[in-house]
């Protein structure tokens, strides 16, 4: 399979603190997968190191094949990343902001208008596209810093709580956006709503402690809560659950 997401035994500690042990995933191309688990498993950690802003303690990560090790540039040039809580330049507008971020993906001005023009309407950005991020809400900042993610239509996303502070109405909408795109890409997302999972994923993998312990498709997730996924997800993330160490590979 075309693996453009790849993270192959990664482990990182902070101090006494061993937040992401021994972890590896994909993703192909054509998949939205998801990684859930519990507030302090170690998504977000897990994420950082995927996308380049932390280095494993050991590990490796593969972006469309390339090497962030090696190759961390060429790599980081086919990937988009939606940071948890989704950070931004305060002090820019929404237009300024992806107009920087245009331009250090080496787009050309009337490119960049188009292309914010095209992220605008699809993230129903409206007239705050010219408000500073600073006072803009939660939910659009969110939806402006996923257009971030978007704006050079990398094959590899990565998404850190996606829909976070979205409403009901544009939820569904960036759900349909991610289903759409998916078949070119290879998405991988972390949520904590559960909803989510069999709307949008082919396959999950569930963190707890900082290890994966379940990985499988979301029908065999369910079936391990008898068809309730928070059954399912409480059953697995709990400390006397035995991982699923056969369906990790």
């Amino acid at each position: 399979m075309d693996q453009l997401i790849r993270l192959d035994g990664l482990s990182k500690a902070f101090g006494a603190v061993q937040a992401v042990q021994g972890l590896s995933l994909t993703v192909a191309r054509g998949e939205i997968v998801g990684l859930l688990g519990p507030n302090g498993a170690g998504k977000s950690t897990s994420l950082r190191m995927a996308a380049g802003y932390l280095d494993p303690d050991v590990g490796s990560v593969h972006i469309a094949g390339l090497p962030l090790a090696g190759q961390r540039l060429a790599a980081l040039t086919q990937l988009g990343y939606l940071a948890e809580g989704a950070p931004g330049y305060e002090s820019l507008s929404a237009r300024e902001l992806l107009t920087f971020v245009g331009r250090a993906r080496g787009f050309e001005r009337t490119a960049i208008n188009t292309r914010i023009a095209e992220l605008a309407t699809r993230l129903d950005l409206g007239t705050h596209v010219d408000t500073r991020f600073e006072r803009l809400s939660k939910g659009f900042r969110r939806r402006v810093s996923l257009a971030a993610a978007l704006f050079a239509d990398p094959p590899a996303l990565i998404l850190d709580e996606p829909t976070d502070g979205l409403d009901p109405n544009q939820k569904r909408i960036l759900r349909q956006d991610l289903t759409a795109i998916a078949a070119t890409k290879a998405i991988l997302i972390s949520t904590h709503i559960l909803e989510e999972v069999p709307a949008l994923c082919d396959r999950v993998y569930v963190m707890a402690r900082g290890r994966i312990v379940f990985h499988g498709t979301p029908l065999e997730l369910e079936a391990l809560g008898d068809g309730a996924l928070d059954v399912a997800f409480e059953r697995v993330t709990r400390a006397d659950f035995t991982p699923l160490i056969e369906a990790q590979a």
